[in-house]
């Protein structure tokens, strides 16, 4: 329960604003500004350091409760990259906004994976009805591509009457175009947080008994530039200068030098034992009154720290009144600078120091990172080698890696086991081919210890599965398998849980699930959260590939929680189980909750070069901007999916982004388009490989498949429904029952096409059946208009009664589908009249530019954004363009303007 403490209180501290200093002035016109922005979604204050970003919030916030806005502030740091802690502090926070509006079941407030969180903290800020808003400080902090999509998410599904306002050093990757171009951002840079002439007045004299004449003022102002950071600074130093005219003269108005040169001057005022003792606790992160003790013994550091605290040094708060501390960046970096340069010998005592508190206080990652900072290799490796394998075992890939990173390589070749956990990190966070050439420029594969051999032998049939080469890692791996059990548990359970995966691939799905079960009983009492996820992914993706999409569902959901464990953090291992999970939800129709998902794991999947993982994620994230209207970003998506192929000389994930690209064709009704793309997929030993190897990527995308699909929309459909019909029996003698269900559905559609609907019908109620049991919704909906008159040519028929009482569930389900694909247009007659004998009136040019973004799948936000003109606008051309048509939807009115010639 110790061990938890720290985290509660730096949990607190982020979610405490920083304490307002003496003698600051309101910032009138920047506070007006933001508080009147209410149709605003995002405030963004960006402007460099010492610009007064956090004291504007600050009196925003004050301002705000005034107004009874509810309010909650976060302050962002470096470990938020994480997106589980991330996550919990933006939870803490949205609670704090919403409390007493938490209607969730206890069950599901329980559930903790990054999905989950996420998914929690979106809805409860989107369905709040009272004006609000939410502060986050130091967002440069973040980095990650994960997090910063999250918060992507949380913004497009804000509240109405919700605002986020953030202040950042650098601009953050927040799609602000859009919110621009729909008057939903406001803007506040460095040019506007700028101390006016009259505000450095104000402030200077708060600070200073006798005020400066204008002249002196005047200068001050000019060489500053307004920055409030080197005006404060100046205030201080001005406070004790005999002569401010001469202090003036000779100050450098550079940010660099001001804060160099004031800084000193604050720092050599200080009486010698606090100037002794800034210098000594800047190698710290946070500062706590014991920690600083154990760096500098005989001091009375709380007494320091209080003392601090008041005086006008940069010392900021961030936890509980006279407890945690953490110096302004820039007077750290200039109190480093200043050690290194006095006692430089002292830097790696003082790191040493505060390795050993934190040893005491069994928090081993603080401690390792001391010690590989003050360079303290001995040290570093004592404490790797007793906790880096606990660490392996929980998933923390990219803090090993980072750690091992730091030490030499002559370190690492002395140490084995470092070695190889080294090369596992670098392969679950880089990649592949950098751990590969890691581990053959090794001696690692000539070493005869006991715990070395059994690692080398499971790493390898991963990596060529990682590379792509299944075949080699079969081979590989069978052989690697014959040598268990060994005195390594973790590599033999990858080791299974990894052949679990090959052996799949290979289409051996029964040796697969005697790995997996093998590799079940082999965790014992000391399990490794990352090979239970493993394990609960692999047999995840059995259970999709055979149609068990509510088990596959399950599996992932367990696989992507059972990371957490003891580390409690989500980590880049979950990948393999959180894009198939992702894909799960997207089959079961919860575009939100998968979007969450791979806005947290494609980026990890990305990072380490998985192929399937990759072509997945980007898939359904180009299918999920499709169905929101996005079209641009659903091409975009692709467009940087068959750019990572290429780039990574990965040829399957290449053709897969083009048979998508032309799946999305063929829906918009671009038939000759959608054709040559699928012969640009042409590669004969590619798509031979595929048909020999299960790859779950390629389980519903195969160049068959995808010419099969064009034929039902452009070619012969009763030819296509032949050969459709003997695909299917083949999926099926292979157990691939997902597979199986997209065929017979295709098939249905080529039936009803071919003017054989007793046929079709029959065919689709087979296939719907078991689609509906499972929960399969996508499968259906992905096909588009073509399977419209089909679906509800089969809801008409169990609406009349004309077969057997159907289950009320499934008459639901084929409901909810026909709803979803949208109505049916009539009949065409046998003769189409003109288009002007069509039109009541002409179409505009406009209307004409319109009428094409509906026909490609735009939404209307998406068509004004393209078309840059407002919402309203859209909707009355809309209006106008049903009007002149006749039409009486969205759908109704692309097909009478395609059958008349208006858009092709």
């Amino acid at each position: 329960m110790a061990q938890k403490i720290p985290e509660e209180r730096l949990l607190h501290a982020k979610l405490t604003p920083p304490t307002a200093r003496q003698g600051q002035i309101v910032r009138q016109a920047v506070v007006d500004a933001v508080c009147a922005a209410s149709g605003a979604k995002l405030v963004l204050l960006r402007a460099p350091a010492g610009f007064g970003k956090s004291t504007v919030m600050l009196q925003c916030m004050e301002r705000l409760n005034a107004m009874s806005v509810a309010t909650a502030w976060l302050t962002v740091d470096r470990a938020d990259n994480d997106a589980s802690r991330f996550l919990a502090g933006l939870e803490a926070a949205a609670r704090r906004i919403a409390e007493g509006d938490d209607d969730e079941e206890p069950r599901a407030r329980e559930a903790r994976t990054v999905g989950d969180v996420a998914l929690r903290v979106i809805a409860r800020l989107a369905r709040h009805d009272k004006p609000f808003a939410l502060f986050l400080d130091d967002f440069e902090a973040v980095q990650d591509p994960g997090v910063v999509a999250l918060l992507r998410e949380l913004i497009e599904n804000l509240a109405p009457q919700g605002r986020l306002i953030v202040g950042s050093r650098a601009m953050p990757d927040l799609r602000l175009g859009r919110l621009r171009a729909r008057g939903q951002l406001l803007e506040v840079d460095a040019a506007r947080l700028r101390f006016s002439l009259d505000e450095t007045a104000r402030f200077i004299a708060a600070r200073r008994a006798a005020p400066l004449d204008f002249e002196d003022l005047s200068r001050l102002h000019s060489k500053t530039e307004g920055w409030v950071a080197a005006v404060w600074l100046a205030a201080v130093a001005l406070e004790r200068s005999g002569s401010a005219g001469e202090f003036i003269a000779r100050f450098s108005g550079t940010e660099q030098s001001v804060a160099e040169y004031l800084a000193e001057d604050v720092l050599a005022r200080q009486a010698p034992q606090v100037r002794d003792f800034l210098l000594r606790t800047s190698v710290l992160k946070h500062l706590e009154a014991s920690l600083c003790d154990a760096l500098l013994p005989g001091v009375n550091s709380a007494r320091i720290l209080h003392e601090l605290e008041g005086a006008d040094v940069l010392l900021i708060p961030i936890g509980a009144p006279g407890t945690l501390y953490r110096y302004h960046s820039l007077f750290a970096r200039f109190l480093q600078d200043q050690l290194a340069r006095e006692a430089p010998g002292e830097v790696r005592r003082l790191h040493a120091a505060a390795s050993a508190w934190y040893v005491a206080q069994r928090r081993p990652v603080p401690a390792i990172d001391h010690a590989i900072e003050g360079k303290d290799t001995a040290q570093a490796v004592l404490l790797l080698k007793a906790h880096a394998p606990a660490l392996l075992a929980q998933g923390r890939m990219r803090l090993l890696a980072r750690w091992l990173d730091a030490l030499a390589p002559e370190v690492l070749t002395a140490q084995p086991a470092l070695q190889l956990i080294r090369i596992w990190s670098v392969c679950f966070t880089r990649g592949a081919v950098e751990a590969m050439e890691m581990l053959e420029r090794s001696d690692l594969a000539a070493s005869t210890e006991p715990e070395v051999v059994p690692q080398v032998r499971a790493l390898r049939p991963i990596l060529l599965a990682m590379l792509d080469r299944y075949e080699e890692a079969y081979a590989v791996g069978r052989e690697s398998l014959r040598h268990l059990p060994t005195a390594v548990p973790f590599a033999d359970n990858v080791l299974a849980n990894a052949m679990a995966n090959i052996a799949s691939v290979m289409g051996e799905y029964e040796e697969a699930r005697r790995l997996i079960d093998a590799a079940r009983r082999g965790q014992g009492t000391n399990a490794s959260e990352f090979n239970l996820m493993y394990s609960e992914s692999a047999e995840g993706i059995l259970d999709l590939q055979e149609g068990r999409l509510r088990q596959a569902t399950a599996r992932f959901h367990l696989a992507v929680s059972g990371t957490r464990g003891r580390s409690g953090t989500q980590t880049g291992g979950n990948a393999w189980a959180g894009v198939p999970y992702a894909v799960a939800l997207y089959e079961n129709g919860q575009l939100d909750q998968a979007a969450h998902l791979l806005q947290v794991y494609l980026p990890l999947a990305r990072d380490v070069g998985l192929p399937d993982l990759i072509a997945m994620g980007y898939g359904t994230l180009s299918r999920i901007a499709f169905c929101r209207g996005d079209v641009d970003q659903s091409v975009q998506l692709l467009t940087e999916l068959e750019y990572v192929g290429h780039k990574g000389q990965l040829p399957r994930v290449v053709a897969l982004a083009r048979l998508e690209r032309s799946r999305v064709l063929l829906v918009q009704g671009h038939h000759r388009a959608a054709r040559d793309v699928l012969d640009r997929s042409e590669d004969p030993r590619l798509w031979e490989r595929v048909a020999r190897q299960r790859f779950m990527a390629n389980d519903l995308a195969t160049l068959e498949i995808a010419r099969l699909r064009w034929e039902v929309h452009a070619g012969d459909p009763q030819a296509a429904a032949e050969r459709l019909a003997k695909a299917a029996q083949a999926a099926q003698a292979e157990g691939r029952r997902r597979r199986v269900l997209k065929l017979q559905l295709l098939h249905a559609v080529a039936l009803y096409r071919a003017d054989r609907q007793p046929a079709a019908l029959a065919a689709l109620s087979s296939m719907l059946s078991e689609a509906c049991v499972e929960g399969f919704v996508r499968l259906v909906l992905d096909e588009g208009d073509i399977v419209r008159p089909a679906v509800h040519a089969f809801d008409a028929s169990l609406a009349a009664g004309s077969g057997p009482t159907p289950d009320p569930v499934f008459a639901d389900y084929v409901k909810q589908l026909a709803v979803a694909l949208g109505p049916v247009m009539p009949a065409p007659p046998a003769a189409l009249p003109s288009t002007s004998a069509l039109l009541l009136e002409p179409m505009t040019r406009g209307e004409i530019r319109v009428l094409h973004l509906l026909g490609e799948g735009y939404s209307n936000s998406a068509m004004a954004e393209k078309l840059f003109v407002s919402d309203s606008t859209i909707r009355t051309h809309l209006r106008n363009i049903n009007t002149k048509l006749d039409s009486h939807s969205r759908t109704q009115a692309v097909a009478l303007a395609r059958r008349i010639g208006l858009i092709p």
